[in-house]
């Protein structure tokens, strides 16, 4: 089995992702605002209309035409957000290591003063934790 599912979406909460596609289709199909909002005024009318029913099966076959309605109606080329999975951006923070601070020259350490003898004393404070625990380390002297 290729998808196994881990954990149980309720109806309720088909209902909102359906919804909320819909309405990222409805955004894919029309770039002009007015026209997008009432689209989306109409979709929310659907959903409106049906939302008591109370019936079960005809709540799910009302869920799998929608879902077969979105289907048939996405866009070729749908908009994908720039941090999103398959967007341009995804992925793509950058996070120095801390040591990078380290090469900065003193003169732009002492831009910030009160940062740096913070992160001194807790460079000091790690290193007596890390010793504490782990030990001095080993450093081999020359023999010669």
């Amino acid at each position: 089995m290729s998808y196994i599912p881990y954990e149980i979406i309720t109806h309720k909460r088909q209902v909102c992702s359906l919804y909320k596609k819909a309405c990222r289709t409805i955004e894919d199909w029309y770039h002009y605002r007015p026209l997008m909002r009432i689209n989306i005024v109409r979709l929310r009318k659907r959903f409106d209309d049906s939302k008591n029913i109370i019936d079960v099966p005809t709540a799910q076959e009302l869920l799998k035409k929608g879902q077969h309605e979105l289907w048939s109606n996405q866009h070729y080329y749908p908009h994908q957000f720039p941090s999103s999975p398959g967007g341009t951006a995804f992925d793509r923070d950058c996070f120095p290591p801390d040591w990078v601070l380290d090469s900065w020259h003193p003169l732009e350490k002492a831009q910030y003063p009160k940062y740096f003898a913070k992160r001194e004393e807790r460079k000091k404070e790690y290193i007596a934790l890390w010793e504490k625990r782990w030990g001095k380390p080993f450093i081999p002297h020359d023999e010669h």
